[in-house]
Formats: structure tokens, sequence, C-alpha cells
């Protein structure tokens, strides 16, 4: 398949800004950008497709179109949706500098549609030895059925059950029951070229995109074992059910254009709860049982992928580096969604997850619900382990406040109120800072306390006094000890 066929599609509507006599560019695949710097998943000769969402600066589409012209990708094919439906110049002009091929879509053409016509384009090219098992899984496609009858139709032409799991250990849909999940997810997120055999199943890729977003045709069997033309059915079976994932991400990627304004307006300090009610109603969310997650923005397309999961209506935006989703249900999901982190945390790689998530009724608290997600997040930043999932109800409600105090703020209070014993034990090896850890603990029981340290109760008293000396505050006194207990949790 070559760029003239694309461009001569009338449907598609494609331009072409940049580049002359390219329409014999062979075409390998097409693959659908998410990252800053997608190098690592590129092997060249793609189309790559691409909504320009943080493309803002001339700066960021020179890097961007530099990376993609070294991995030898044939075209960049790029949506004006997030532009205000203009290519903007600095695009055109990186992509004329790095001599790579330029097309515009149109707003209203989902890139959906393009990835099916390279995806179906390509098989057609490969299925000549299998043509009438081509010609079934096509039709399955193209009739709408979905994944679920994609799956029982590639089921079929394989002769053997069929799964598709995603990399945080869901199972998406199949033909019946599969085994040991997490073990298959874990097979699959390594980093090596799929398919690969896992126990008594192959596991094959289904999109170019990466590990952690990814969905896996898992077929039953051994596919070294098979003839050549089924291991060919099963991969085009793979690309397949990928397009059906595109059409899904589409249809989502139109829905959460929703989420930003919605977000804005529910951080907004002057907004009434009456016009978040009706902005709500707009949606498929409602105003009744909201769950409100929060993460960086570089995991906006993780947080996506892993609220897509639940059976209920959800939406996600970016606002500044941070991205929120709103999830349309009263269950309470941090349990699955720590199993799910989990289960995917060998395909983040290097890098990190951390969500943060709140909760509540109606509208009326969505905005401290959100607010909730974001410090039950600044926390679950403090905590070891590269993917953390914290539940704001799951946290004391005073290291709630102090995750909503600025960082400088925290540390001034916390030096201003136990730094002075911080510097006397570094100074003469005491423990005056456990001492009023563990009075504090005890509720000021100086029994209990003594006993813990494994002091006599008069030692206790008197370093309490020292303790009360160095700071200004009396551990006894309430106003004072919550300033202690707060200085020490500021700590943690």
């Amino acid at each position: 398949m070559n760029l003239g066929t694309l461009l001569t599609t009338a449907e598609l509507g494609l331009e072409l800004l940049v580049g002359t006599d390219v329409e014999d560019r062979s075409i390998t695949r097409v693959f659908t950008a998410t990252l800053r710097d997608p190098r690592r998943f590129l092997t060249g000769g793609e189309l790559v497709l691409s909504g320009m969402e943080w493309w803002r600066t001339p700066d960021d589409s020179d890097e961007f179109v530099a990376g993609l012209a070294e991995a030898g990708v044939t075209a960049l094919c790029a949506g004006t949706a997030e532009s205000g439906g203009v290519m903007p110049q600095h695009v055109i002009d990186a992509c004329a500098r790095h001599s790579l091929p330029l097309l515009v879509l149109p707003e209203h053409i989902p890139f959906a549609t393009v990835s099916e016509r390279v995806i179906l384009g390509l098989a057609a090219e490969r299925a000549t030895p299998n043509l009438d098992r081509h010609r079934r899984l096509v039709a399955t496609v193209t009739a709408g059925g979905g994944l679920s009858a994609l799956l029982a139709a590639g089921a079929a032409e394989v002769g053997a059950n069929c799964w598709v799991i995603s990399a945080a250990g869901r199972v998406i849909a199949g033909t019946s029951e599969p085994q040991d999940v997490t073990k298959l997810v874990r097979r699959a997120v390594r980093p090596e070229r799929l398919p690969v055999v896992a126990g008594e199943c192959s596991v094959f890729a289904t999109t170019a995109k990466q590990r952690v977003l990814g969905w896996f045709l898992v077929i039953a069997g051994d596919s070294r074992t098979w003839p050549t033309e089924r291991q060919e059915v099963a991969e085009e079976f793979a690309t397949l059910v990928g397009l059906e994932r595109s059409r899904l991400d589409e249809a989502r990627r139109i829905e959460n254009r929703a989420a930003e304004p919605l977000l804005r307006l529910v951080l907004s300090e002057q907004a009434t709860h009456n016009e978040i009610q009706s902005r709500l109603e707009a949606t498929e969310i409602g105003a009744t049982g909201i769950v409100t997650v929060c993460a960086h923005s570089k995991a906006v397309a993780v947080v996506d992928d892993l609220l897509s999961t639940f059976a209920h209506p959800a939406l996600v935006g970016v606002i500044g580096d941070e991205v929120f989703g709103l999830l349309a249900t009263e269950d309470p999901i941090a349990a699955e969604l720590k199993d799910m982190v989990r289960t995917m945390q060998p395909a983040l790689g290097q890098d990190s997850l951390v969500i943060g998530l709140g909760r509540c009724a109606d509208a009326t608290g969505l905005r401290a619900a959100v607010l909730q997600a974001r410090y039950a997040r600044k926390l679950a930043e403090r905590s070891p382990g590269r993917a953390t999932v914290m539940a704001g109800d799951e946290v004391a409600s005073h290291r709630l406040l102090l995750a909503a105090v600025p960082d400088e703020l925290r540390r001034t209070f916390r030096n201003q109120i136990i730094g002075p014993l911080s510097t006397y034990d570094e100074k003469h090896k005491s423990e005056l800072t456990r001492t009023l850890r563990i009075f504090l603990e005890h509720s000021g029981s100086w029994t209990q306390a003594a006993a813990e340290l494994h002091v006599h109760v008069n030692t206790l008293r008197y370093r309490i006094t020292r303790i009360t000396e160095l700071t200004g505050r009396d551990p006894n006194r309430f106003g004072d000890r919550v300033d202690l207990y707060l200085a020490l949790a500021n700590e943690a």
C-alpha cells in the first residue's frame, strides 16, 4: 500500500501539504503517536497519526518531526481538531525542513477511519493464500458487530479459543474463561518481539502502542508449531483486533472533548453548584455517584485506558500538568484499580504511575472530590514504589490537609516547630524527636510511652521538659500538642 492510494481515497479527504512525488512511498503499518518521542516504537515505513494535542511551539514540532524523520516513517498525518481546524505554520515548516511528507486530515474524519483503510488495505495485500479467511474476517469487521463478533469469527478461523487482554490484566473479550491472565500479561509486556508463547497459549500484539497501553490477542496453542497459513491468519486477526481498539479509542477521544471545559469549571472557585450540575447532566456522567482520579498529565493515556475497563461512563481531561478522570459509579474502585496498576507495573519500564482518588455523592461535592484526588496523589508521590494508587478516604484527614499546603510552607512549618529537636538530636545523639512521636501516639500516657521507650517515667518527664524548652510548646497542652503532631506528620 502506498500514499497515493490514500490520497486518492475520496472519503478520507486527505490533503498533501508537504512533499512532492511521494505517491509511490509505501506504507508498512499505521501508528497513532501518543508520545512526544515515539521513536522506540517505530521501525520505519509507518504512516504516523497525531492529533497535535501538545504541539504548542515551533520547538515542539521540530523535535517531534525530527524524530519521525530519523525513524524513517513514510509520512505524518495530522489532525487539526486541537488547533481550531488550521494546521499551524510551524508544523508545516518542520516537515519541510526534515523532508517528511505531511498530510492533513479534515476535522470531521476520525483517525479510526484512516487506520481502518490502511489496515484493511495491508491485510488484503497479504491475504492471497488465505483469501477466503481474510474476506470472512474483514466482513465481520465491516458489519460492525464489534469485538465479540470478531473474536468469535477469528476463533473459528484459527480453530482455537481466543481472548483479548489488557496490560492491566483485564479480559476485554473472549470465547471462554482464560487461565492465569496475570501470567499472560507478564509475558506479553516484556521488551521482546511478539508473538510469544506463554504456557499453552500464544500472545500477539494488536497495536503499535506502548506495552502499558496494549491490548493483546491470546490464542490457545503454540503458534511456533502452526502451518504458515494459520500463523498469517492469526497475525491478520490481531491486526483487526487493533482496528477495533482504534475505533473505541476514537470514540473515547470525541467523548473526552467535554472533559476539559467541565474540569475547568469544577476547579473554578466562581462556579456555582447549579452550573456544575447542569454541565454534568449534559454528559453521560450524570450528577450522582462520581469517583474522581488525578495523575500527572503524562499518564493521560494510561488513566483513560484504566477507566475504560469499568462498565461505567467516564471522562478524562488534562488541566496544566495534571490529568483528571471522572467515573460515574457509586461502587468503590480503589482495590480493583490498585490490582490493575500492580499488574501493569512491569510494562511501565522506568516510568512511574501515581494516582490519587476521591469520591462524591453528587455535583455539590465534585470540586472537593477533585481536590481530594489531587491531594491524595501528592501524598502517594511520597510513597515508595513506582506504581501507587491512594484513595483520599483511606488517608487521615490531616494528611490530606497538609498535602494541600505548598511544599515550601510545609517545610517552614515543620522547621519552626520541631527543627530545634532535629538539630539537638543530631548534635547530642539523643532521641527527643522519637520520644515526642511515641508520647503523642500514646495520647500523652506517661506509663505507656515510657514502656515502649524502655525508660523510667522520670526519664520520660525530663525529656518532655527538654522538648518544651527547645520548641516552646508543651506536649501536655492540647493546642501545642496539635502543632507538634502536625509537624511530625509533615515529616513522614
